[in-house]
C-alpha cells in the first residue's frame, strides 16, 4: 500500500520529466494550408494523369474486342478541399471532379476488322483520402497511413467508324469494365503519390545536420504532431551540439514557446534555450576566441596600450619594441536572453595583452576581465534564421587589483572601438549564413515579423513555393529499374482472333 502511494506521488514528477520542452515550434495555419492545397491538388492531376490501366479484351459470340493503351486526356478537379482533421489527419476530399479518356479499339466479327480509338468521360468522380501523420523513428514528420475511397458515377463512351453500331452495342459492356478498372486504380496511384513521393519530400526537411564545420543542430520531432480544426502544430528539439562532441545533450530549462496566432500562414517560435544551446556548442568547439598580433593590432589601441603599461614594458628592456598580442578569449557560455522589449547576449571573457619578443617567451602586461551585453536581431530570410550582434554595453576590470582596474579606465572606450570595429564585424560575417528552418525543400518564407514575448520569440510569416512539389520529386527520384511506358503507339494488332 506505501509503495503504491509513493507511485501515486512520483507520477506526476515522471510526466513532467517525459515531456521534453521544445525549443522550436512551427504552427501551419489554414491559411498556410490553402496554399499547400493549389501546390497538391497540381500534383494530384499528374498523377492520376499517369494512371495506367491493363487491357480489356473478350469475346461475345462472333465479336472479339480489345480495349487498350487507355490514356488520360484531361481533369476536371474543380471541386476539391483539403483541411486538417483532429488529431493526426489530412483530408483530401474531390468532389464531382470528371476525366477524360482516350484508348484504343479494336474489333474482328467474323472476316470484318475494325480499329481505332474511343473517347470516353467519367464524370461525377469522388476520392476522399484521409492522411495520418506521424513522427518516424528518426523523428521526421512522415504521412504514416492513408485510407481512400473513389467512386464514378456515370462513365460515356463515343463511339465512331464502321462498326459504330456494334459497339454502341457492346457499350454498356465495355463501359461498365471500364468504369470499374479506373475506379480501381485512382487510390492504388494516390496512395504511392503519398506515402512513397510525398514522404519522399518531407525526407527533404532537415531534422540532425551540420550547420558549419563546428557544429550541427538537432531538428528532430519530439513528438508526433498535433492537429485542430484550424491548425498543424510541430514541437521540435532545436538544440545545437558541437560535432566533436555530437551526443552531448544541454539539459533545457527555458521558457516553452506559446504560440497563439493563426492570422498568418505559418508561425515559427524560438525559445532561449535554441540560442543558449548553439553558443554552448560554439563554445565546447573552442571557437569563441580571437587572437590580433602585431599589425593587426590598431595603431591607435596599441599607441595607448603601450603608454598604459610604459612603467611594466620599460622595466622589461630591450623588449620595449616586441610586437603586442591582444588574446580575447569567452571564458563561459554566452546566454541569451528574450524581453518583449528584445533580445539580448551576454558575454563574459577574458582580454590578455602581452608582448611577443622574437625568439623569446611572451610577456604578460595584463589580463583584464570583460563583460559585454550586445543587442541581438533575429530575423528570416529564405528559409535562413539569421541573427545580426550589435555591442550594447562594455565593461573592463583587472582580475589583479582594484587599483590595476582604475588604470584601465581608460582603455575602456578605445577597446570598446576595437570590439566593434574589428571584433564584432568577424562574429557577424560567421552568423550571417544561419540556420536553415525545418521546411521542405522548395518551400520558403516571405513577409516575416518577427515578434517577441518574454522567454521566446516568434516569426510570423506567408509561404511560397520556390520549387513545385513534382521537381522536388523528380530531383530525389530514384533511377528507373524497370521500363517506362512507351512513348508511341505499338504496331496494329494480328487479325488473328487468338491474339485479339
Amino acid at each position: 500500500m506505501a509503495a503504491s502511494s509513493f507511485l501515486l506521488l512520483l507520477l506526476p514528477w515522471l510526466v513532467t520529466a517525459s515531456h521534453s520542452p521544445p525549443a522550436c515550434k512551427i504552427r501551419i495555419t489554414s491559411k498556410g494550408l490553402d496554399l499547400v492545397k493549389q501546390e497538391g491538388l497540381r500534383f494530384v492531376e499528374q498523377e492520376l494523369q499517369n494512371i495506367t490501366m491493363s487491357d480489356l479484351h473478350g469475346k461475345e459470340g462472333q465479336f472479339h474486342y480489345n480495349i487498350s493503351q487507355v490514356k488520360v486526356m484531361d481533369l476536371q478537379l474543380a471541386f476539391s478541399d483539403l483541411y486538417f482533421q483532429p488529431q493526426q489527419h489530412l483530408v483530401f476530399n474531390i468532389n464531382n471532379a470528371s476525366i477524360s479518356l482516350r484508348f484504343r479499339r479494336q474489333l474482328l466479327y467474323w472476316f470484318f476488322y475494325d480499329i481505332g480509338s474511343i473517347n470516353a468521360s467519367a464524370d461525377g468522380v469522388h476520392i476522399y483520402t484521409v492522411l495520418q501523420l506521424a513522427k518516424d523513428e528518426a523523428g521526421r514528420l512522415k504521412i504514416s497511413n492513408m485510407t481512400c475511397n473513389a467512386s464514378i458515377a456515370r462513365m460515356h463512351a463515343g463511339f465512331s467508324g464502321t462498326l459504330r453500331k456494334v459497339y454502341e452495342f457492346l457499350s454498356t459492356f465495355i463501359v461498365t469494365g471500364m468504369r470499374f478498372l479506373l475506379s480501381q486504380q485512382i487510390c492504388p496511384s494516390l496512395e504511392h503519390a503519398s506515402l512513397v513521393l510525398l514522404n519522399s519530400v518531407l525526407d527533404t526537411v532537415p531534422v540532425r545536420n551540420y550547420v558549419d564545420e563546428h557544429i550541427g543542430i538537432d531538428y528532430s520531432l519530439l513528438r508526433d504532431p498535433v492537429v485542430s480544426t484550424d491548425t498543424l502544430d510541430l514541437d521540435f528539439k532545436g538544440m545545437f551540439f558541437p560535432r566533436a562532441r555530437e551526443n552531448q545533450e544541454l539539459e533545457n530549462h527555458a521558457v516553452e514557446p506559446v504560440i497563439k496566432e493563426t492570422e498568418r500562414m505559418v508561425y515559427v517560435a524560438f525559445s532561449e534555450y535554441f540560442f543558449d544551446s548553439a553558443m554552448h556548442a560554439y563554445f565546447q568547439a573552442g571557437v569563441l576566441a580571437i587572437e590580433l598580433q602585431g599589425e593587426k593590432v590598431p595603431k591607435d589601441l596599441e599607441v595607448l596600450l603601450r603608454a598604459t603599461f610604459f612603467g611594466t614594458i620599460f622595466m622589461l628592456s630591450p623588449t620595449v619594441d616586441a610586437p603586442l598580442r591582444l588574446v580575447l578569449q569567452v571564458s563561459a557560455p554566452p546566454r541569451c536572453i528574450i524581453k518583449p522589449s528584445g533580445t539580448s547576449v551576454s558575454v563574459s571573457a577574458f582580454l590578455n595583452i602581452s608582448l611577443v619578443p622574437p625568439g623569446r617567451p611572451a610577456v604578460q602586461l595584463s589580463s583584464m576581465a570583460m563583460e559585454t551585453k550586445l543587442s541581438a536581431k533575429v530575423f528570416l530570410q529564405g528559409k535562413a534564421l539569421r541573427v545580426q550582434l550589435d555591442l550594447r554595453r562594455f565593461r573592463i576590470y583587472s582580475k589583479q587589483s582594484a587599483l590595476e582596474s582604475l588604470a584601465l579606465f581608460s582603455l575602456q572606450a578605445p577597446l570598446k572601438t576595437l570590439l566593434q570595429l574589428t571584433i564584432m564585424p568577424i562574429i557577424n560575417e560567421r552568423t550571417k549564413k544561419g540556420v536553415q528552418i525545418p521546411l521542405p525543400e522548395g518551400m520558403d518564407f516571405t513577409k516575416e515579423v518577427v515578434t517577441n514575448h518574454a522567454g521566446f520569440l516568434t516569426v510570423g510569416a506567408d509561404l511560397h513555393f520556390s520549387k513545385g512539389l513534382r521537381e522536388v520529386i523528380e530531383k530525389y527520384r530514384p533511377a528507373p529499374t524497370t521500363p517506362t511506358y512507351p512513348s508511341s503507339w505499338p504496331a496494329d494488332p494480328s487479325m488473328d482472333p487468338h491474339q485479339l
